[in-house]
């Protein structure tokens, strides 16, 4: 009976001072909200980091130059040689399909439109499937257009988009850097992973894009793809002894070339992510401690205009604990109504995409963000309730 009468005479002080328990639960609203919308961003920013990685395949390896110098004196970058001497070596079985890149940046035209892909490839034909890249329009171009140095290209669908908008894109020519390409082909749509897209992508025969932009030198990166998942390590062991080679390096310590698998990109990304969703939560958890305070502020502005109300109660024979109680009661229930009010916010607010990422909700964030609001009340209501409590009747009574 005294819990509820604890319940009626804290929601009766609440709603006696509307604006002011309003601005109190705001901030606790905004406190629990911003603790989930944040780690929200942060998980599916981890998400679509994993999705994009894994969605290269199990079996991928890119092989990239070290700035570590080889046992010649010099580091010696990737070449077209070096991808050739992969594809051809007669004593490995764990190598698939081999596909050097280079990559470059240009303004694409079509008509009067005027765009700048996020990047553009050159490359052979195995690059598609090595690196999982689909076509829904059109075909990829063949090894005879990079023997022949073609002027044809595949497009992301963003790419596509931007200059094609709904017309068909296969067929027509686009102009970058002065050289026009024709369109074979259309990839299927990735998504981005809210850093980059990889939608956003011109992809022609290295060649080509050698000759138009690059020059013959040396290559970004080499896609190397294993014959199956299980075949990944003795590919890699291949990989670093043909280089090894051709690179005229003895002590593998010394090698001027890094190699890395899917799973590696994986586990460094994923560690990356955690670190950021961290660094979100502990922002986010400041907003929270900024509510606990502005709780604290309103509790004792409260116990100071009802001093004289604790001082009849009190002379009525209310013991301190029913005193307690019910301005504990009023705190909590601030946090309590301010939190649920938040995890609405944030559960709703997670349906949106905020700057390119879709926020994915961890569950305990839910639950940790409500019950930490929840116990933020208690301990910040704690000092004016007590303060109310520890009240003389006499100088309540004589309070002005």
């Amino acid at each position: 009976m005294i819990f509820w009468q604890m319940i009626r005479f804290a929601v009766g002080g609440l709603a006696a001072n509307k604006v002011r328990s309003a601005l109190t639960m705001l901030g606790v609203l905004i406190g629990v909200a911003s603790v989930i919308l944040l780690l929200a961003v942060g998980n599916g920013s981890s998400e679509a980091v994993k999705d994009s990685i894994t969605s290269l395949g199990t079996n991928s390896l890119t092989v990239s130059s070290s700035s570590l110098r080889g046992s010649s004196g010099s580091a010696k970058a990737l070449t077209v040689a070096d991808a050739k001497a992969l594809a051809t070596d007669a004593d490995t079985t764990a190598i698939k399909s081999v596909a050097p890149v280079v990559t470059t940046s240009g303004t694409a035209l079509y008509g009067d439109i005027s765009y700048q892909p996020g990047s553009i490839v050159g490359t052979y034909p195995a690059y598609f499937e090595t690196a999982n890249q689909k076509v829904t329009d059109g075909d990829y171009f063949s090894n005879d257009d990079v023997l022949n140095s073609r002027k044809v290209a595949v497009i992301g669908s963003t790419t596509a988009k931007q200059l094609f908008d709904t017309e068909e894109p296969v067929g027509k020519r686009i102009v970058i850097g002065g050289t026009p390409f024709t369109v074979v082909g259309v990839l299927a749509t990735k998504g981005s992973t809210g850093f980059n897209d990889p939608d956003d992508v011109v992809i022609a025969p290295l060649p080509t894009v050698q000759n138009a932009f690059t020059g013959f030198g040396s290559v970004s990166q080499i896609l190397v793809q294993a014959a199956s998942a299980e075949a990944t390590t003795e590919a890699q062991s291949d990989i670093t002894r043909i280089l090894m080679g051709t690179h005229a390096i003895t002590d593998a310590t010394k090698a001027d070339f890094r190699i890395s698998n899917q799973a590696s990109l994986l586990t460094a990304r994923e560690s990356t992510t955690k670190t950021f969703t961290v660094l979100l939560g502990a922002v986010a958890a400041i907003s929270l401690l900024v509510g606990g305070i502005g709780i604290t502020n309103i509790m004792l502005v409260t116990v100071a205009e009802r001093t004289r109300e604790i001082g009849i109660r009190k002379a009525l024979g209310a013991p301190r604990g029913v005193i307690l109680g019910q301005f504990l009661t009023e705190s909590t229930l601030l946090s309590v109504i301010g939190a649920g009010l938040g995890v609405a916010a944030g559960t709703i607010g997670s349906h949106f995409s905020i700057v390119g990422i879709k926020p994915v909700i961890i569950p305990e964030s839910v639950l940790g963000a409500f019950g930490i609001a929840v116990a933020i009340g208690l301990f910040f209501g704690s000092y004016p309730a007590g303060r109310a409590a520890s009240l003389r009747p006499i100088e309540a009574l004589r309070h002005e």
